[in-house]
């Protein structure tokens, strides 16, 4: 708790928030970290053996493949979600489900499932953005922001050159 915070509780609560403190079980931190890992590492796997499949079977090369292979990890994350398995994993490996595509992609899927009651247009088109929206909005501004900072330090490669 911030000491702004604290110096607000009063000594009874500021106790209280100790005690606390000290009962609250120590999270253990190398088996998440080993969890996510696995789990991270294993996402990729599944998204490198699609690509494989692409090429080889498909007859695309390296960089064609990575577009439908991106579309096909959304699949997969949209369809584990809808039965319920994606957010098993996650609660399981934590931060290392949340690679970026399939976890962009769980965020959506989850939040459109749970306000489809809510009809379409409010409900799963207003609502889908909920968690997602702010990294879409974080990634843009990210992105303008590293695009100007590559154009001031390299201008003569400014607009594709």
């Amino acid at each position: 708790m911030s000491s702004s915070k604290k110096k607000k509780l009063t000594p009874v609560q500021q106790e209280y928030q100790e005690l606390a403190k000290k009962r609250e079980p120590a999270r253990p931190i190398w088996q998440n970290c080993f969890r996510a890992f696995i789990t991270g590492g294993f996402i990729c796997f599944i998204g490198q053996c699609v690509s494989e499949m692409f090429v080889h079977w498909a007859g695309f090369d390296e960089i064609e493949a990575s577009n439908p292979t991106v579309a096909v990890m959304i699949l997969i994350s949209v369809i584990l979600t809808c039965f319920g398995v994606y957010d098993k994993i996650a609660q399981w490996a934590g931060a290392g489900s949340a690679v970026p595509v399939t976890g962009f992609a769980n965020t959506m899927a989850s939040a459109a499932l749970e306000h489809r009651s809510e009809g379409f247009v409010l409900g799963v088109g207003g609502k889908m953005f909920k968690l997602s929206g702010p990294v879409i909005v974080f990634g843009t501004v990210a992105a303008f922001f590293i695009g100007l900072l590559h154009w001031i330090f390299n201008p003569g490669e400014a607009g594709g050159h």
